[in-house]
Formats: C-alpha cells, structure tokens, sequence
C-alpha cells in the first residue's frame, strides 16, 4: 500500500484552488480529499490498485482495509448530498474547448434546468462539465461537482458550489443515480458513453423508475440509435421498444420540457416496467 493509501480520511476537502501568482499547469492529483502535487504526484490511481491484482500479494492483506475507506466514500457522499435539492446529472467531454458549440449547449441547459427548479450535478472536470457548472452558477443555481481520482491532472472547475472528489468510479456512479431526477448526455468519449449505458440499462431493468435519459446532439448520437435499432435490436439483444427510453434532440428547452413533464405526472417520474431482455 502506497503513503497515499495512508493518508489520513480526516483531511479537510481540498478542490485544487492554487495560490494568487500559480499556474493551474502545476502537476497535482486529487485523491479522495487528498491533494498531491509536484513529486507527489503518482501514475496509478486508487481504482487501479484495488482491480490489478497481477502485482504483489499485499493486496491480499490490504483489501479489507479498504473496504472501511469504500465505506468511508459513501458516507460522506450521503451525508454531503442528503439535502440536495431536485437535480439533473449531465455528463459529457471534458476535452470540449470553450469556444465550441457544445461548450454554449452545457452552458444553456445547466441555466435552464436552475430556471426550471433544477440543481444539476456533473463530474465537475473541464469542458462540458465545467459548462454546465457555469450556465447553473450564472443563473443563480446551485452547481454540483462530483471528481474522481484520475491518473492525469484534472481539477474540480471553478463553477461548482459543492464539490467532492472520489476515489472509487462505482461510489461515485451511485451518488450521480441516487441524487438526481434525470440524465442529460452530451457528446463525449468513453466515460460519458458508460455513464449514458448504465443509466439506460438501469431504466430497462426497473433498477430505477424515474429517469428519463436525454441525449442532446442528434447528428452525434444518431449513427449510436441508429445501430441500437439496426444492429442489436434486430438480433435480439434488446427489445426495439428499449431505444425508445432514449430520448434525442438539439433543443435545450425540450430536453428540459421533458424532464418537467416527467416530473409533473403525479409529482414523480412515471415508473418503468422491468422487461425481460435478451442480454441484459
């Protein structure tokens, strides 16, 4: 087990601010609450030495130890959260540069959803995320951050008003379910097509029974839907009806419209019969 490992969980929350007169070039890695710089800095991550298990036999020893900081993790992630209000998680790129269209989307949905009574939760990394953040903090809203441990640098943005970050991916995933009422999904790469995956098949499964799932860019995500339709619904995978609890578009506004309608029938979001599918 690293120093790292050791540290102690009683540390105060650092979210990567830097001094007056430092560049946020500056090497650092969040871990946990634990912020590392410089020398400090390590290639492999909290997630990485608890799954690899190709190296030295200690992890043996050192496994249920770390199921008291696992705990620890959701522990502080309930209690931060508890009170949050209603929310939307949104999940996208973090290499989305500011001046690309996508960067003005996730800045106008996070204003409209504070608009619409909305708190929204995103990783709290750069690009969307950040944008998103900003939109919801511009508009008076309140912006949450939830981080990871990440092997290169990644700081909490600016814009989150609440922030936490997390070492584990499955403690964090289960804060981004659990705290909100629907997903937006942005373009972005793999971890914003496993966070988009795992919500669609949680809302297949009957896991969870009020999430609509709205992805926003029809002309990214239509090569995606259209292969769920021509490719693993016409073998059997899924069944066709499954696509259809994604919902597509490039209007912010009906994304937000959707959700409100969700949330207006009976004051909850309808509830979603398990279906039995092949595959899942």
């Amino acid at each position: 087990m690293t120093t790292g490992d050791m540290a102690d969980p009683d540390l105060p929350t650092v979210l990567g601010q830097q001094p007056a007169g430092l560049d946020h070039a500056l090497p650092e890695q969040q871990r946990g609450r634990v912020l590392l710089r410089r020398s400090q800095v390590t290639a492999s991550t909290t997630d990485q030495r608890l799954l690899d298990q190709r190296g030295p036999s200690d992890w043996v020893h050192a496994d249920p130890w770390r199921v008291l900081r696992i705990q620890s993790e959701f522990v502080e992630g309930f209690g931060l959260l508890a009170e949050l209000p209603k929310a939307v998680s949104v999940f996208g790129s973090a290499r989305t540069a500011q001046d690309d269209p996508e960067y003005a989307m996730g800045r106008s949905l996070g204003g409209a959803l504070v608009q619409a009574g909305f708190a929204v939760i995103t990783g709290g990394g750069p690009g969307t995320m950040e944008a998103v953040n900003r939109g919801a903090s511009e508009a008076g809203g309140l912006s949450v951050g939830l981080g990871i441990e990440l092997p290169f640098e990644q700081r909490l943005n600016d814009w989150v008003d609440i922030g936490i970050n997390f070492r584990y991916f499955f403690a964090r995933k289960t804060m981004f379910v659990k705290y909100a009422q629907a997903f937006v999904i942005l373009p972005g790469g793999f971890g914003t097509l496993d966070e988009m995956f795992e919500a669609v098949t949680l809302v297949q499964t009957g896991k969870v029974t009020r999430f609509p799932v709205i992805l926003l860019g029809t002309a990214y995500w239509a090569g995606l839907v259209e292969w769920l339709r021509t490719s693993v619904a016409a073998h059997g995978k899924i069944d066709p009806v499954d696509v259809e609890l994604l919902t597509v578009t490039d209007d912010v506004d009906e994304a937000v419209r959707v959700i409100v309608e969700a949330e207006r029938v009976n004051g909850v979001f309808p509830p979603v019969t398990a279906r039995r599918s092949n595959g899942t």
